[in-house]
């Protein structure tokens, strides 16, 4: 289990593969405010809603200025369905050995029939242009999330 990274806090830099196969680096977006958001799994009821309203609000955060990551251990075989699916406009990011989701804390303590384990927490950074976090959003509701998200990237704007 880690912590959270906090507001203020350069984020860290990272490599890895994209659902389109692609190689990104975190630092490859300085100059945009990134949206990075956890997730437990592809293709869950959640996750899912979670997904789609990043891709409903999609249009508005691309007109600021925003890149949409999404996070989790998922192969890019299963990202890749999972986008063409929902038509998800942005990178899905594959991290099967956990490395980002250890880089920004968002492993978290989980309990499922009477069983603990370390599962992915559904958590957001909102990096902003100089790749310092500008706003952290612990434990979110899917269902309302993109729009919450949404509305403090126009607040970072004005």
């Amino acid at each position: 289990m880690s912590e959270l990274l906090k507001a203020g806090t350069p984020a860290p830099d990272f490599e890895a593969v994209t659902h389109d196969r692609g190689r990104i680096r975190l630092s490859d977006f300085r100059g945009n405010v990134v949206v990075l958001y956890f997730y437990p799994k592809d293709n869950t009821p959640g996750c899912t809603k979670e997904a789609c309203g990043f891709r409903d609000v999609f249009d508005d955060l691309k007109d600021l200025g925003v890149v949409v990551l999404g996070v989790s251990k998922d192969s890019v075989k299963s990202h890749e369905s999972f986008a063409k699916k929902y038509g998800l406009p942005f990178s899905l990011v594959s991290d099967p050995e956990g490395e980002v989701i250890s880089k920004f804390g968002a492993w978290k303590q989980k309990s499922m029939f009477g069983k603990s384990f370390l599962g992915i927490r559904r958590v957001t950074y909102l990096i902003g242009r100089d790749g310092v976090i500008a706003k952290v959003f612990p434990d979110v509701k899917p269902e309302e999330h993109a729009k919450e998200v949404l509305e403090a990237v126009r607040g970072l704007q004005a």
